[in-house]
Order: C-alpha cells, then sequence, then structure tokens
C-alpha cells in the first residue's frame, strides 16, 4: 500500500498478466480501454461493473449511451496554457496542429516565431474548426 498526496492509501498496481483472474485478485479495479469490454480477456475478470472516464461525460447522456455503470468527469486534452508550456518545455520549432481550433492555434504559434502548421486528419470531435473570435 502507498500513500497519495491526498492522504488516500491505494493499493499497489500491478500489471495485468495470463495468469491474473477474479481468483488471484478479487474485486480488482481493471484499467483497460473501452475495446476490451465483452472480450474473452475481460470476462475472465468475472462479473463486473462499467466506468468511463472521459471529458465527454460532461455531456448529458454519454454515460447512458456508453451502458456505463459510472461515468467519471477527466480529460485529455490540455488546456491553453498547457499546450503553450509544453511547446516550450519540448524546444521545438515547428508544430503541427491536428484538431480543435487549429486555425487560432496556428496563427498564434506563428505570431510566437514557430513554423506552426494544420495537418488533417479524419479525427472530427469537435463541430467545428473556426476561431471563435471570428464568430462576432
Amino acid at each position: 500500500m502507498r500513500c497519495c498526496a491526498q492522504g488516500v492509501t491505494l493499493p499497489e498496481t500491478i500489471p495485468v498478466t495470463p495468469e491474473t483472474t477474479s481468483k488471484t485478485h478479487p474485486g480488482a479495479l481493471v484499467l483497460a480501454t473501452p475495446s476490451a469490454l465483452g472480450t474473452t480477456w475481460s470476462r475472465k475478470f468475472g462479473p463486473s461493473s462499467t466506468a468511463f472516464a472521459s471529458g465527454w461525460m460532461a455531456l448529458r447522456g454519454v454515460r447512458r449511451r456508453r451502458a456505463a455503470d459510472r461515468g467519471f468527469i477527466v480529460s485529455d486534452h490540455a488546456d491553453w496554457d498547457g499546450l503553450n508550456d509544453a511547446i516550450k518545455a519540448t524546444g521545438a520549432t515547428k508544430i503541427f496542429a491536428t484538431h480543435g481550433y487549429t486555425t487560432a492555434f496556428q496563427r498564434w504559434l506563428s505570431g510566437q516565431g514557430y513554423d506552426a502548421h494544420i495537418v488533417s486528419t479524419d479525427y472530427h470531435g469537435e463541430a467545428r474548426d473556426t476561431d471563435p473570435a471570428e464568430d462576432t
């Protein structure tokens, strides 16, 4: 057992191996991608309760549509300051934006002296790719 900064004691984290089952680790919390649900691999853990951790959980009905027992609002997206801090920390000079407000981000980065580009992808998670400032 180990304790984190918030004072919550958590069991040690171990990787799942072919020998890991509900008998060897009863009541274990198993972290897996959604593609693992309903597979032979996941069934070896016995009866389960499912949860999703995603920024999408903030939207009404997503947990129900995912047929999840629980939903936790946790986003993997960085905020504006986080993106800029990460770019500075890497020392990168050429930046490629792939989704989100790519036009605004490219313009901002170019203004900061970076060689910034937009890469078109098949990702369509956002409804649009325009600068919100242009809506006024």
